[in-house]
């Protein structure tokens, strides 16, 4: 599908942000947006790339009501050659249609995901940051937008695309984090839309973590939701345990979102001569193994941070101690491995790199 680009006019165009450190997640936006509409009389069309403003939504659009919405979430990095790189975005494209299918809505072509995409940071790479620990965010997202108050798939959609440049994740230095189990709140069930990307899946954590910070904790490890024994996601990320070489995550079983990251850290753990295990983690036999020292380390992974260490993990009163509560050797070898990818530090035997041209 060819996708038009429509001019920029002088009002519109933003004054980038100086001040690299300043940058913050989320809260600047670039000056273009890519923009693709569904019907179910026409399918995908009027792809195009077009100024960055707000949409005009009636009031009972479907997304407000019945939440029809799905997004994703994925960098672009500039190097220090002047090319411009995107880590794995094939996987998100696919990952989106999972999260499609599950919200019934309806497939978006890989293609035009990647493409779309490649095409966009394109025109907006003068908006990446070039500062250690910056990039360009990219948050492509699908939403219903036929006004009829009916509990019904949308029969109107909009995909598109908006970038953000973002500051470095650990501006005040790579620190381990502490971490709530949360054994009241559930986030999702085998069953639910726990394994797609969607709006409520994060809705429904806010509390929770909200919670967990007013007692001191940084996020919350959530457990399984029909028995409350079973590690699952921590905040919005995957969730590691390191015992010596082996490391441990949980089994994707339908209620876990399959991550990027999460995938990537299986792939390189192997690489560095690790065991990896997707396996069930029974939290009590977990809090026993950090008493008796069996697990030396912990570790979320996600695209904003990529590797937060854990250096505390409280259950039920009582909090433990992970690695002596520093950063481990192997969750520091992954974390600079993966963003030597990334920004081009380190060569990519993986083939995970995708130039923008």
């Amino acid at each position: 599908m060819d996708i038009s680009v429509l001019p920029l006019a002088a009002g519109q165009m933003k004054a980038k942000v100086a001040d690299e450190s300043q940058l913050g997640f989320g809260r600047i936006f670039t000056d273009r947006m890519l923009l693709v509409e569904w019907t179910a009389e026409q399918g995908w069309h009027n792809a195009r790339i077009k100024p960055y403003e707000p949409f005009v939504l009636d009031p009972s659009a479907q997304v407000f009501h019945y939440a029809q919405e799905i997004f994703e979430g994925l960098k672009a990095y500039k190097w220090a050659d002047g090319r411009v790189a995107l880590f794995r975005p094939e996987k998100n494209a696919r990952r989106f249609n999972l999260s499609a299918d599950r919200l019934c809505m309806p497939e978006l072509p890989e293609e035009l995901f990647v493409e779309g995409i490649k095409q966009l940071v394109g025109l907006e790479q003068d908006w990446i940051p070039t500062a250690a620990g910056t990039s360009l965010y990219i948050r492509p997202a699908m939403i219903g937008v036929q006004p009829v108050l009916g509990v019904n798939p949308s029969d109107h959609y909009y995909f598109f695309v908006i970038l953000s440049p973002v500051g470095a994740y650990y501006a005040a230095g790579f620190k381990p984090v502490s971490i709530m189990v949360e054994d009241h709140y559930v986030r999702a069930v085998p069953g639910g839309t726990g394994e797609a990307k969607t709006g409520g899946n994060y809705a429904s954590s806010l509390k929770a973590g909200l919670e967990a910070k007013k007692k001191g904790f940084d996020q919350v490890l959530w457990l399984d939701g029909r028995e409350q024994r079973y590690i699952e996601e921590v905040g919005a990320m995957n969730m590691f345990f390191v015992y010596g070489n082996r490391i441990v995550t949980s089994a994707l079983n339908g209620s876990i979102l399959s991550g990027v990251t999460r995938d990537s850290v299986l792939a390189l753990g192997k690489k560095l001569g690790c065991t990896v295990e997707e396996t069930k983690i029974d939290v009590n036999e977990l809090m026993a193994d950090i008493k008796a020292g069996k697990v030396t380390e912990a570790f979320g992974s996600g695209t904003a941070a990529v590797i937060t260490p854990v250096g505390k993990l409280y259950y039920k009163g009582e909090t433990v101690q992970l690695g002596g509560g520093g950063v481990g050797e192997l969750t520091q070898k992954l974390y600079d491995t993966l963003t030597g990818i990334q920004t081009g530090a380190l060569p990519d035997e993986f083939g995970w790199v995708t130039f923008v041209k």
